[in-house]
């Protein structure tokens, strides 16, 4: 059998292209921002992870512009060997230091980060329990790491205790779930989660992609917003939502980073994140630290988007942050809105299986700090337009 049989036989886009729903890969000809232009239109752009607004704030792009000046456009090589800057050792003492933890480390992708903490911390005879909402990068990071997995229903503490129960004596146990979940919005049940682990002698890694400059006063994530920062083992976390960059890092005790720093090949055997990059995230991290309103805003637009869907009759999930998932449930109706939404100005994320349990399809909208309310209204009447159809 040819191996590229299985290209030639996958034909759902190509349906979905011939219905005129295909809704991914379209063009943007501007920056990401509250407003964008796709295929030449004025667009709002509710399905950015662009939480704090700061992709296009002068500061962090003046950040980015110097450090292409000073240090060229890229490290041409590992953090292991030749490509560790001045810049990227600033970038994790001020990650340590607001996150509340001895040491943090820097990876190039936030994919790639979760890959390469949870492979280099599980090994063969530990077990690692895994909500089942998890982001995929934690999936991927299991499968790579050779350690026993089992899986937990969603943010359901007494099945995660029925799982810690199953776990032989003697093993090291890892609990990993989402801070955040990315297509929910709803936030992990972190003091129950705390009790179990310590009950079981596990430790907790928390997914703060969709946590930080989110969620917690001053936006440091879940382990702030439950006043548990210090009950959180190992922090994971992205550049490219709140930050306004690209790369990830990992945020824990001296002892777990510098061993993470020696034997995680994801992080050895990649390139490191460019100047522009880990100047950005520094000088939009800079940004939250003295700003704390952004995240209060961010949080008070969710609220006033949550309530705009109600009175309209909307379907919601059970949305607990700026992440509100619209429900459409069947698959080709999730394309079919999404694709009347942008021809009427309005940009969303359609999310379908394996994203989401079959059944269970949805839009995923997010906003944006920087957002007017004008522009949310505006949102608004068309997603009465489009669903009273």
């Amino acid at each position: 059998m040819d191996i590229f049989q299985k290209c030639r036989e996958f034909t759902a886009a190509k349906e979905m292209m011939e219905a005129g729903v295909y809704p991914y890969f379209h063009m943007l000809t501007s920056g990401q921002d509250t407003e964008v232009i796709i295929n030449g239109q004025r667009t709002i752009m509710i399905g950015s992870n662009n939480y704090l607004g700061l992709t296009s704030d002068p500061r962090v792009k003046q950040a980015a512009i110097e450090a292409i000046e000073k240090y060229g456009t890229g490290c041409s090589g590992s953090r292991f060997l030749n490509g560790t800057l001045d810049l990227h050792v600033q970038l994790e003492n001020a990650l340590a230091k607001f996150l509340h933890k001895e040491a943090a480390m820097c990876f190039s992708t936030g994919f790639q980060t979760n890959l390469g903490i949870i492979s280099a911390i599980a090994g063969r005879g530990d077990y690692i329990l895994c909500d089942r909402a998890n982001h995929a990068s934690i999936i991927d990071g299991t499968r790579l790491s050779f350690a026993k997995v089992i899986k937990y229903n969603h943010n359901d503490m007494a099945d995660l205790e029925r799982a810690l129960k199953a776990v032989p004596e003697g093993h090291g146990i890892l609990i990993v779930s989402d801070g955040v979940f990315s297509m929910e919005g709803d936030i992990v049940n972190l003091p129950d989660m705390v009790e179990l682990a310590e009950k079981y002698g596990a430790r907790i890694m928390i997914d703060d992609a969709h946590g930080l400059g989110v969620i917690g006063k001053g936006g440091r994530g879940t382990g702030e917003y439950y006043g548990l920062e210090d009950k959180v083992d190992i922090i994971m976390g992205t550049f490219s939502k709140s930050l306004a960059s690209l790369g990830g890092y990992i945020a824990a005790s001296e002892e777990v980073i510098h061993y993470v720093r020696h034997v995680s090949r994801p992080f050895i055997f990649s390139a490191s994140i460019s100047p522009a990059n880990a100047a950005a995230a520094l000088a939009a991290l800079k940004i939250l630290e003295e700003e704390p309103e952004r995240v209060q805003r961010l949080n008070e637009l969710a609220d006033y988007m949550r309530e705009g869907f109600r009175e309209l009759g909307i379907p919601i999930g059970n949305s607990q942050t700026p992440i509100i998932p619209v429900m459409t449930y069947d698959d080709f109706e999730t394309f079919k809105k999404a694709k009347e939404l942008l021809d009427e100005g309005v940009y969303v994320n359609p999310v379908i299986t394996p994203a989401v349990r079959p059944g269970e399809a949805l839009l995923r909208t997010s906003y944006t700090a920087t957002h007017t309310k004008e522009q949310l209204d505006y949102a608004l009447s068309k997603f009465k337009k489009v669903f009273n159809k």
